[in-house]
């Protein structure tokens, strides 16, 4: 443990020592520092910051934002950029403190911020500000956020070429500690040169967290003379326009060189291995790709002495435009090879090729491709250490070296990388939260299609082929003005984000109300930039604005759609003329909108359902009262719930009667679209609130006698990859883990990918732990390097990201066995996800005993009450079974600095600990409930289906069924003895035809007790019920579609269900009024029609047509839903009925492979 106590603002007050730090919080923590030591030197300063957030900088300015005090301390101002380009003219405009009269400070140093697109659509801004020059006492750093990877984008980004087109530096620090140090000497050297400075920041760099060494104190910059240089040639001028020649002249001829002498002079640039005698390799590398360097040089066993033995050599680059000649030209003197490892596309090795071809004897240079001109290095994916590790074994073997050492490292490298486990059906990819009000907003009507924006929305481009992918930000729909002269289709939607209108998109519908083009764009306003967090919107934004706007762009219609419409109604706000419709609309209101010549705008306004939660949550939003309960006895699982709404709180429920749904309470965001599915199961709960497990009665004394576990030894350092769900706290438990290496004073190092996967998606956090921060290299944890995979999420530890790290009989993985269902199971109900068959793909990637799930989950629930525990039990089992090299002492510290339920956090990491130490101890806690076994025999099924039809009608209707059910089992058993395939085809089959679910069986369902326990056992409160309800006689029809619709009936339809459902003695009688509709008489028919099909498959059963036999019997299983959704899927079931009939009749067809009268 360490001596002196950590608190969690060490990483804003230290000045010296170590903290614990995350890449946004280095860049707020930056400006405070410049200001400090501003003041230090005598200068009354002030920083100013603005841009554009955007993945890999998604998260800067709610950091800045919760930094609000420390900002203001230092005299440091924060104001989002509307856009990228307005943000840097913002900037710029600190530099001009001189031009006008009265400053109130000595100068003011400023950020600039944007990932990739930003800087593409920011060039002109960010030129014209870089040739204006900077103010001797400000500068400028632009902050760049590249994703070299495209994981939240929709193009991979390398922006460096784009700022040196504008004459801009860039610097490319390799990691959180170097932020620092490179930040506060690139302010000094924008001051120095006159230029603003580029920052590149990436996913591994911005986004990782470590512990670093600060010492402000001792901080200094070395500013060479520049005497031979005109003063007015370097800093901002206000003259700078009026002669553009003389303006690049002092750009080219003055400022960028100055950059060469500061870097010479401040070490930048620096050789980290001394250069040996004999020079055989000089490798050269920058930021992420350095630290992929120096992981690979590891797994090689080379260090400096081996290197030195080899002739290898090693030149870090820190600032990689313009490249500082001298540095280099010196390193690569003598050498006999350079190789250039560098991500994307090559920068350096251009820039080195051209200072060195004039030497003498210059050394040969490969890195994107060798000698022979072959690839060496992609230029377009991600550089991985284990690759890079055998391009350098080559090119040392190329080179002469003696490698014979070097040859078992590549082969087992190069073994690791042959086999990742993946199951497609499983991968657990973004998607909509659940009630997100785009799982309504962005569908179309049929025949129409829609173009995809940027935003959250644009998940709809995978999962819905009626939208297509999205152009760049800002231009939404202009594609559409180029497009229309040239299709036969009349019209299109274009879906627009509030925060990208707000952002540009107003003038993308000005440049389509010019074309004259036919398109409908779709503002969804849905109050939050959710894909980056929540943010609110950066300036003032309403429907109302949005609706006068649009309309004095001249456009034609302009139509508000809303899940409250009665607040818009007759609302002043709104622009005149305006109509107001319910979302129930939506399908109606595209089609006249599509109808309409030239550009109309449909306004679809919804709170984002995660910012609705949050907003409840602070009491900010009301919270409406009202919950659905699915009864499981009416659902058919059809899933016309999920048609509806796409929802993920919809989730799969097993019973005997098939795979039905149930909604998960604890993930429901009230939206309610679920309920649009036509089927009687969805009970109203008014009042009540989810019942909240309570938990088992613990002895806290039961963990005072559990063994410490000796923490797993660090050898150079410990690699953790932890998976889990967007949203589930997967990144919390790694800042714990981290921190509680930081309190214990060792090094450790957390790379967190999210973006897009908090949106129901998978999470990753890399977590590295060392003794010392020198022994920690590449943020990732590259292939088969992982010692320990905690899978709080299996899915998400099969998906290549995670599973490619696990290495067979070196990873051990601890995981939770309770999977939740993908987003793939809201678009196909068969792919509810199998927690054995996934256990068994990691054990055969990790070994056979080095793979130990457990229910965390399950346990989390029954012992705490939450299953929001589950991950930090799983953490406790883990370090239990002394797989982590902490302590305990040390988690329990850092669950306490952390602050958030702590007493409940420290508990299910006690329980994870004891069930790991004694798995009977924790069983003895547990009220397990009554489970359910599943009936799988054909006795088992024809029991439980007597009882049903019995209660259904009576003993004699059951008796039809058993008497048919006998006969077909006694025929099988005579031609395939044994077998029970065919007979529990039909029993299944047979009793849900016979047990169609009429008025008198959804009223005997809904009056049976059983329901008021499940729902007392759910939900809690003075609650109200409600049954939703489509009676064939009475209900209404959709205005636009036609079909029936459902209507909310009060609890008195309890005494009305125990009625009807006495009644059943009519069914089918002259008085069933009901069995005159069309629905009942074909239900009575598909009984009649299924017991033909069976007469004749028994009349004619053989093994040739038994496995057809089958899938017939098998067909009225799929005859699932109410009403019109029944209807469908009968017909479905006939067209796949009418195939298998005339195969079982005429035999199965026989595939000729080969003609043997074909001439060969």
């Amino acid at each position: 443990m360490s001596q002196s106590p950590v608190q969690l603002d060490d990483k804003y007050k230290k000045t010296t020592g170590r903290i614990y730090i995350s890449g946004n919080q280095a860049l707020v923590r930056l400006p405070t520092l410049q200001h400090e030591l501003d003041k230090r030197a005598g200068l009354n300063t002030a920083g100013f910051i603005s841009g554009y957030r955007g993945s890999p900088i998604g998260g800067f300015d709610s950091t800045l934002w919760g930094a609000q005090k420390l900002l203001d301390a230092h005299q440091i101002s924060f104001q989002p950029g509307v856009n990228e380009d307005l943000a840097a003219t913002a900037v710029w405009g600190t530099q001009l403190l001189n031009a006008v009269p009265d400053p109130t400070v000595d100068g003011v140093f400023g950020i600039w911020y944007g990932k990739g697109p930003g800087v593409d659509r920011s060039g002109d801004a960010l030129k014209h500000a870089n040739y204006a020059g900077t103010h001797p006492y400000g500068g400028v750093l632009a902050l760049y956020g590249d994703d070299h990877p495209g994981k939240s984008s929709s193009i991979s980004h390398q922006s460096e070429q784009a700022l040196a087109a504008n004459s801009i530096p860039s610097l490319y620090p390799a990691d959180v500690a170097e932020f620092i140090e490179f930040g506060l000497k690139g302010w000094a050297l924008s001051r120095y040169c006159g230029l603003w400075v580029g920052f590149k920041g990436v996913n591994e760099t911005i986004e990782q967290t470590a512990t670093i060494d600060i010492d402000i104190d001792n901080f200094a910059v070395n500013l060479p003379d520049k005497s031979d240089v005109p003063a007015e040639a370097v800093n901002l001028s206000t003259a700078t326009f009026v002669q553009p020649i003389a303006t690049e002249v002092n750009v080219t001829r003055f400022r960028l060189p100055l950059v060469h002498r500061f870097v010479r002079a401040n070490g930048i640039d620096r050789q980290v291995f001394p250069v040996p005698a004999n020079r055989r390799l000089g490798i050269v590398s920058a930021g992420k790709s350095y630290k992929d360097v120096r992981e690979a040089l590891q797994m090689l066993n080379i260090d400096s002495e081996r290197a030195a033995e080899l002739g290898l050599s090693l030149y870090k680059v820190g600032c990689i435009w313009p490249l500082e000649p001298e540095g280099l030209t010196e390193f690569a003197s003598g050498q006999q090879e350079l190789l250039f490892i560098e991500e994307k596309r090559p920068f350096l090795q251009s820039q080195a090729a051209e200072l060195l071809y004039g030497q003498e004897q210059r050394p040969r240079i490969v890195g994107k491709q060798d000698d022979q001109g072959q690839t060496l290095l992609p230029s377009d994916v991600q550089l991985e250490p284990a690759q890079i590790a055998m391009v350098i074994a080559a090119r040392l073997m190329h080179n002469g070296a003696e490698v014979d050492s070097l040859k078992p490292l590549t082969a087992n490298l190069q073994a690791r990388a042959e086999f990742v486990p993946t199951m497609p059906e499983v991968m657990r990819t973004p998607y909509f939260c659940s009630g997100c009000p785009h799982n309504t907003s962005t569908r179309v009507p049929e025949g129409s299609t829609a173009m995809a924006g940027i935003g959250c929305h644009a998940m709809a481009v995978l999962f819905r082929p009626d939208t297509l992918t999205p152009c760049h930000m800002g231009a939404e729909g202009v594609q559409w003005t180029g497009l229309s002269r040239y299709t036969k289709t009349p019209h299109i939607f274009q879906n627009l984000g509030d925060g990208t209108y707000y952002h540009s998109g107003l003038v993308a519908i000005r440049a389509a109300v010019a074309s004259g083009a036919n398109i409908t764009y779709k503002i969804l306003y849905n109050d939050a930039v959710a894909m980056t967090g929540g943010q609110p919107v950066d300036g003032p934004i309403s429907v109302g604005e949005i609706s006068h706007q649009v309309v004095h762009e001249g456009i034609k219609r302009c139509v508000l759609v809303s899940d409250n419409p009665d607040q818009w109604r007759n609302n002043p706000s709104l622009a005149p003329g305006v109509e107001v419709f319910h979302r129930d609309r939506l399908d109606h209101v595209q089609k006249m909108l599509r109808e309409i010549e030239g550009c109309t705008v449909l306004l679809y306004e919804q709170t984002c359902a995660a910012e609705k939660r949050r907003r409840r949550k602070r009491g900010l939003m009301p919270d409406p009262s009202k919950r659905l309960f699915i009864n499981p006895d009416v659902c058919e699982g059809c899933a016309d719930c999920s048609v509806q709404s796409t929802c993920v709180s919809l989730q799969p429920l097993p019973t005997d009667r098939g795979t039905k749904r149930r909604i998960d309470q604890s993930n429901c965001n009230k939206d309610y679209s679920c309920n649009k599915g036509f089927c009687p199961s969805f009970v109203t709960v008014l009042g009540g609130k989810p019942r909240k497990p309570k938990g088992a009665q613990i002895d806290l004394s039961r963990f005072d006698n559990l063994p410490m576990p000796k923490p797993m030894p660090i050898d150079t350092s410990y690699s953790v990859m932890i998976t889990g769900i967007g949203g589930s706290g997967v990144i919390t438990v790694g800042a714990i883990l981290g921190m509680a290496a930081h309190i214990e004073g060792k090094a450790c190092s957390i790379y967190d990918m999210t973006g897009l996967s908090q949106k129901n998606g998978a999470v990753y956090s890399h977590l590295k732990l060392a003794n010392h921060p020198d022994q920690l290299h590449a943020q990732k944890i590259g292939v088969g390097e992982s010692q320990l995979v905690l899978a709080f999420d299996l899915a998400a530890a099969l998906a290549p990201e995670a599973a490619r790290t696990i290495s067979l009989n070196q990873t051990q993985v601890i995981g939770n066995s309770q999977v939740s269902p993908t987003a793939a199971f809201q678009i196909d109900p068969r792919l509810a996800p199998d927690s054995q068959r996934m256990q068994q793909t990691l054990r055969d990637k990790a070994g056979a005993d080095k793979v130990d799930c457990i229910n965390a989950s399950g346990l989390a629930l029954s012992l705490l009450g939450d299953t929001i525990g589950a991950n930090l039990f799983v953490v406790g089992y883990a370090l239990q079974k002394g797989l982590l090299p902490i302590s305990i002492e040390g988690v329990i510290e850092a669950v306490k600095l952390n602050g958030i339920a702590i007493d409940f956090n420290l508990l299910a990491f006690n329980l994870g600990r004891l069930a790991a130490q004694d798995p009977a101890a924790i069983e003895s806690m547990i009220q397990r409930p009554q489970v359910i076994k599943l009936p799988q025999s054909l006795r088992e099924v024809r029991s439980n289906d007597i009882a049903l039809l019995t209660d259904y009608q009576n003993a004699a209707y059951a008796q039809q069924y058993s008497d048919l059910v006998d006969r077909v089992a006694e025929a099988e058993n005579r031609l395939k003895p044994g077998s029970e395939r065919l007979s529990l085809a039909v029993a299944r089959s047979l009793s849900k035809l016979m047990a169609y679910k009429d008025e008198y069986e959804v009223a005997r369902l809904h009056s049976d007790p059983k329901l008021l326990e499940r729902i007392k056992a759910e939900f809690e409160g003075d609650y109200q019920l409600r049954f939703n309800l489509s009676p064939p006689l009475l209900a209404k029809r959709h205005p636009d579609t036609g079909l029936p619709v459902k209507r909310e009936y009060g609890s008195w339809m309890l005494g009305a269900f125990r009625l009807l459902a006495r009644l059943k003695g009519l069914r089918g009688s002259a008085l069933d009024i009901f069995g005159y509709t069309d629905e009942r008489r074909q239900e009575r028919r598909s009984i009649e029609e299924f017991r033909s099909v069976v007469e004749e498959m028994l009349g004619t059963l053989s093994e040739k047509n038994f496995d057809t036999a089958v899938q017939l019997a098998e067909l009225p299983l799929e005859i699932k839903g109410f009403g019109y959704v029944k209807d469908r899927n009968l017909e479905q079931v006939k067209a796949s009925q009418e195939a298998l009939l005339k195969e079982f009749r005429e035999g199965p067809k026989v595939v000729q492979l080969h003609d043997p009268k074909a001439v060969a």
